[in-house]
């Protein structure tokens, strides 16, 4: 197999590229974006290239201006900043907002450069936003990538139903261009057998589906187009397009099908087999005096607030699990983590029975990275931040397998 030329935007820690490494030596990343606009110190940069080395082709700059430096390629991947879909952010305003517009660099990227292969990720939020208009975003996006001669695929994918330590559920999207061959063949049967392949292709046949089996599906679906022929252009798209999307589904040629499949499941990893052995640092144990404040942001509350405006209302939400329970796999890890706070883990060290918050390394295994990833010398507290944003490597190396397959399978047939 030829080299895959890959390039890696919002890279973070080095994630995707981890995940990608792991499943070939084909892969070579050949330019890497990380820039976040919010921070004097770029810590995640600094991990990244003390991981992978600094030059010309890893990048430390805005998007909008180091994307006409983008080289060519066959893969693009990047997990794209979610917090402008994600359920966690009050109000989130989608693609309209601050980081949601950054689809547009992407975007940009695409049209220039035209790569065989995408791999993009997002919160499990991003199929059904922005509320008011369900769907709206991912349509957009959807028809950004048809306009380019895409066909798609997406899952949305819990980490833990394929035997991981977190419950993490994320956005996958799979995109490949009409000069592959598994568009074509796609195509071809799409022509032949119509709704009936897009379904197997979710099930069975797709990168998705090869990476992520599928043990069965719901029996509602949902089918639209986002083509010329619904849609004059994407302005339109914006104003008009309302649909409810699945956990899964296809486009081909500007048609889309979806539905909800349920996964094939593995055993996931307790909480408690990615906990450190040796005792941990005395000030990773809670104090007695913020002991308060901890039990009551993971209590339950029916009380009354106000509002800007003055008026009042009564705010309600149920208590979490204090502490954490060890025999499963643990909650979706934030940015936030270790702070008080209802979202934060908290555990019963093993070795003394008190309470605790998870470690940085202890993060560092919930998704998958080596122990001491982000220890180059950025704040602890940014360690935490790092792996709030990052995603779970095991599941990039799964897809990265199944498109090794699937490219080897074209090359093999290019060959004969």
């Amino acid at each position: 197999m030829e080299t895959i030329r890959t390039v890696e935007l919002f890279a973070g820690v080095g994630g995707f590229r981890l995940g990608l490494e792991a499943a070939s030596d084909k892969f070579k990343v050949i330019w890497a974006n990380q820039w976040e606009p919010s921070m004097r110190e770029q810590y995640a940069f600094d991990c990244y290239t003390a991981h992978f080395g600094s030059g010309k082709h890893h990048v430390c700059q805005d998007i909008a201006k180091a994307k006409t430096n983008v080289p060519d390629h066959d893969l693009l991947v990047g997990g794209f900043p979610c917090q402008d879909y994600s359920i966690m952010k009050k109000n989130s305003a989608g693609i309209e907002g601050t980081k949601g517009v950054l689809w547009w660099q992407i975007d940009d990227i695409l049209r220039e450069k035209r790569p065989k292969y995408v791999l993009l990720e997002n919160v499990d939020r991003i199929i059904r936003s922005p509320a008011k208009q369900c769907g709206r975003d991912f349509s957009i996006i959807l028809r950004c990538l048809y306009e380019k001669g895409y066909a798609v695929e997406w899952r949305v994918i819990n980490a833990a139903d394929y035997g991981y330590a977190q419950r993490r559920r994320r956005t996958f999207i799979m995109a490949y261009h009409n000069q592959t061959h598994v568009f074509r063949d796609f195509a071809e049967i799409v022509c032949v057998q119509g709704l009936k392949s897009m379904h197997q292709h979710i099930i069975e046949n797709g990168i998705l589906a090869k990476a992520f089996p599928v043990q069965s599906h719901s029996r509602s679906y949902v089918e639209s187009w986002v083509d010329e022929l619904e849609y004059a252009d994407i302005p339109d798209v914006s104003k008009t397009q309302r649909v409810y999307l699945y956990n899964a589904g296809v486009m081909m040629n500007g048609r889309i099908y979806s539905v909800d499949v349920f996964p094939r499941q593995a055993a996931p990893i307790p909480l408690r087999d990615i906990l450190e052995r040796a005792p941990v640092d005395e000030h990773y144990f809670l104090r007695d005096k913020d002991m308060p404040q901890w039990v009551y942001a993971k209590g339950a509350k029916h009380e009354k607030r106000r509002k800007r405006d003055g008026s009042q209302y009564y705010f309600s939400e149920g208590s979490v699990q204090f502490p954490e329970p060890l025999d499963k796999p643990s909650r979706t890890m934030l940015t936030s983590e270790s702070q008080i706070g209802r979202t934060s883990h908290v555990v019963q060290d093993q070795a003394t029975g008190r309470l605790r918050v998870l470690t940085p390394i202890e993060c560092e295994r919930l998704n998958g990275f080596p122990d001491g990833w982000t220890d180059t010398g950025m704040p602890e507290r940014m360690r935490y931040f790092c792996m709030g944003n990052a995603l779970v490597i095991p599941l990039v190396t799964r897809i990265a397998s199944a498109l090794t397959t699937t490219i080897q399978s074209e090359e093999d047939s290019n060959a004969s």
